[in-house]
C-alpha cells in the first residue's frame, strides 16, 4: 500500500471521522480524547519536541493517525510518551504503522532521551515489542518504553 506521511499543522483542517468511528466501534476512546483535547486546546501538539502526524492512502483517505508530546506523567526531564496512535482495520499488517513509528521515532531522537506509551491491547504490546519497546515498566501511567539513546540520533541522521 502506497502511503504518504506528513504532519498535522491543525487536526480542525483534517477529516479524521472516518478513523474515530472505527475506534470507537473497537472500544477505543483515545481518539475521541484527540479531538476534544484538541478542540478544547488542552493538547495541540504544539510544546518543543511534540509532533502530530497523519497517514494517507493513495486515495487520499487518512488511515493512521500518531503523536508526541512531552510524558506529563514523569518527573524526569526528557521523556517523550507516544500518544493516539492508531491504524485503520484495513491498513494493518501493511507496515503502516512501523513506518508511522519510525517517522515518530526520529523525531523524538531530537528533543527526548526516553519515549514511554501506554496501551492495554495485546496487538499493540506485540507491535511495540516488535519495534524495539521494552514491556513492563512496572509504571502506573506507561506500560512500554525505549530510551533513545545519542547513537540511535547520529544514525537517524
Amino acid at each position: 500500500m502506497t502511503v504518504e506521511i506528513k504532519e498535522i499543522h491543525d487536526l480542525k483542517e483534517v477529516d479524521v471521522s472516518k478513523l474515530l468511528e472505527e475506534s470507537e466501534a473497537e472500544g477505543y476512546r483515545f481518539l475521541r480524547r484527540l479531538v476534544d483535547q484538541y478542540e478544547d486546546g488542552s493538547n495541540t501538539f504544539n510544546k518543543t519536541g511534540e509532533v502530530l502526524y497523519g497517514v494517507w492512502d493513495h486515495h487520499n483517505q487518512l488511515v493512521a493517525i500518531g503523536g508526541l508530546n512531552r510524558d506529563p506523567y514523569s518527573t524526569k526531564e526528557g521523556v517523550g510518551r507516544l500518544r493516539r496512535f492508531y491504524i485503520s482495520s484495513t491498513a494493518r499488517r501493511e507496515g503502516i504503522g512501523t513506518k508511522l513509528l519510525q517517522q515518530i521515532l526520529e523525531d523524538a531522537q531530537d528533543h527526548f532521551r526516553e519515549l514511554v506509551v501506554r496501551t492495554d491491547s495485546s496487538g499493540a504490546d506485540a507491535f511495540y515489542r516488535a519495534n524495539g519497546f521494552s514491556g513492563d515498566l512496572g509504571l502506573p501511567e506507561a506500560t512500554h518504553g525505549i530510551v533513545l539513546e545519542k547513537e540511535h540520533r547520529k544514525k537517524a541522521e
